[in-house]
């Protein structure tokens, strides 16, 4: 399957390799880790950072030490987030999802490694998926380590901030909402059910802050192991993804890369895709045969 309209801005200088056979092919030799990042997630409603859903999104995403070292750049992180949250809880699964789940089903994958903080892997049927960035329906005490449900969080917030109906303009990947700061003052933020101070962070890896070691060596045992490396949405523009396409790349497994801009994993891909995964994936279970399944 390739694509006849005319190359955007975005796509115009990336190296096409391979089509959805190739890709099938490629699969149907079992042992593969996927890596995901924000563009299998787009069909679902929630924007990336840097690709062409973007729509240069004014507002910078949260540092670690903003959050931790800065109490009013922490309060209005929640305010925002607690707006926020509802259409993150609310994404559905996507084709692109429900097509890494088929693949894991069928045996084909051995691994699952995601970026993505939405949870929608396991929503769409994916086991034992490696969130490498955590996950949002998470929630953790800075003070004394509890370990809490975002529900419940969200619960305790809306208790709090009755009349706090403000809608969100935008929202952000990391459930980060714009707001008008002229609403972010009069939010009350929850303290720690367990300990009842705080402060409470969601179980996120921010912009700053290092992966935990322990799942950073999961990831590269994973590939270790692996066949093959398929990167599914991800421009690898940070270092935490790009690592594992290195260590792939130096063990001279193949790599295949399906995202709609340029990557930095294009110089050792050996199949380059740019057309939607929503298209590529279930075209490429078609092809294996797995079709009914996604």
């Amino acid at each position: 399957m390739r694509s006849t309209a005319p190359q955007t801005a975005w796509e115009a200088e990336v190296p096409v390799r391979g089509d959805v056979a190739a890709l099938a092919t490629l699969l149907a030799e079992g042992g593969a880790v996927v890596l995901t990042g924000a563009g299998i997630s787009t069909d679902s409603g929630i924007p990336d950072y840097r690709g062409p859903t973007s729509a240069q999104r004014r507002h910078a995403p949260m540092t670690y030490d903003a959050f931790v070292g800065d109490p009013v750049a922490r309060h209005r992180y929640w305010a925002r987030s607690h707006v926020g949250w509802p259409q993150i809880a609310g994404a559905r699964p996507n084709e692109g999802h429900r097509a890494v789940a088929s693949l894991q089903r069928a045996g084909l994958l051995h691994g699952v490694i995601t970026q993505n903080v939405d949870g929608l892997h396991q929503k769409g049927g994916a086991r034992d998926v490696v969130e490498l960035h955590g996950a949002l329906g998470r929630v953790v005490c800075l003070g004394c380590r509890a370990a809490l449900g975002r529900e419940r969080v969200q619960e305790d917030l809306a208790a709090l901030n009755p009349d706090f109906d403000t809608r969100a303009t935008e929202i952000n990947p990391d459930g980060d909402a714009e707001l008008p700061d002229a609403e972010l003052d009069r939010f009350t933020m929850t303290g720690c059910p367990s300990c009842g101070d705080g402060p409470l962070k969601p179980d996120v890896v921010f912009f700053g802050e290092s992966v935990p070691r322990a799942r950073v060596d999961h990831c590269f045992e994973l590939v270790e192991r692996a066949r093959s490396l398929v990167v599914l949405g991800s421009s690898l523009t940070v270092m935490s993804g790009l690592r594992f396409v290195r260590a792939a790349a130096r063990r001279d497994l193949p790599v295949a890369v399906v995202t709609a801009g340029p990557s930095r994993a294009d110089d050792v891909a050996a199949i380059r895709l740019t057309e939607a995964l929503g298209e590529v994936l279930p075209a490429t279970l078609t092809t294996l045969g797995l079709g009914e399944r996604a």
